[in-house]
């Protein structure tokens, strides 16, 4: 099979629309899908489910979504650097379901294993437990939490060979490889694409087999935040 895109709007082409749910990796703007979310933009597709670690900024990452008001839903566990974000969920017009970091990466990985739902102690006695099935083992009291099954997964990682086994780099591996998992479609860009054999084997962080489109493209990777310690 064909992965290769000449560009994200080639690779999400027939894939995108209205009322959708998106898994996108990253976590902070570290290893976000940014080509492929500059896309999603410029579709034109609205009331979106994102199922993101977090929202982006006001210009950058989901947070150009937001400004577009393309986003219906986040399903997310931080969300304290967006200033249209806290707007859009205070005055009503963006739906927000929290969930633990831990337990939002369970869910992705559930459902990219099949897996339609786990118990958990994270959340119980809190609001995040509001809703949910509660089930004791061995005295203890659990919470249901249901996997994510994505129709799309975005993902960002650094070298992929032309079959789709790819290697994030350091921190920017954080929430990728599950949202990759979780989509019934998972749309990967990267920085380097290398021939089949390139890449170490035991060095692979994801299989080929979970990702059926690649663009190749330049990145920002922007700092989120920078600081430096006053000369002494």
């Amino acid at each position: 099979m064909q992965k290769i895109y000449g560009s994200a709007a080639e690779a999400l082409d027939g894939l995108l629309h209205d009322g959708m749910l998106i898994a996108a990796g990253g976590f902070g703007l570290c290893g976000i899908p940014e080509l492929l979310l500059s896309a999603i933009r410029d579709a034109g597709v609205k009331d979106l489910t994102f199922a993101s670690n977090n929202a982006g900024v006001d210009d950058f990452g989901i947070g150009i979504l937001l400004q577009t008001k393309q986003v219906r839903k986040m399903m997310s566990s931080y969300v304290g650097e967006n200033a249209e974000f806290m707007r859009q969920y205070l005055s009503e017009e963006l739906e927000l379901e929290f969930n633990p970091q831990g337990t939002l990466a369970e869910r992705m990985r559930a459902g990219g294993a099949g897996i339609p739902g786990f118990y958990t102690k994270t959340g119980v006695g809190t609001q995040i437990a509001e809703g949910k099935e509660h089930k004791e083992f061995d005295g203890e009291t659990y919470i249901l939490e249901r996997g994510i099954f994505a129709d799309l997964s975005i993902v960002k990682a650094w070298k992929a060979d032309t079959t789709g086994n790819c290697i994030f780099r350091k921190t920017a591996r954080n929430f990728n490889p599950p949202a990759a998992m979780c989509g019934k479609v998972c749309v990967m860009e990267v920085e380097e694409i290398v021939e089949p054999g390139e890449l170490d084997p035991d060095h692979i962080h994801l299989p080929g087999v979970y990702v059926h489109r690649i663009i190749q493209g330049e990145h920002e990777k922007r700092i989120e935040k920078l600081t430096t310690r006053s000369a002494a």
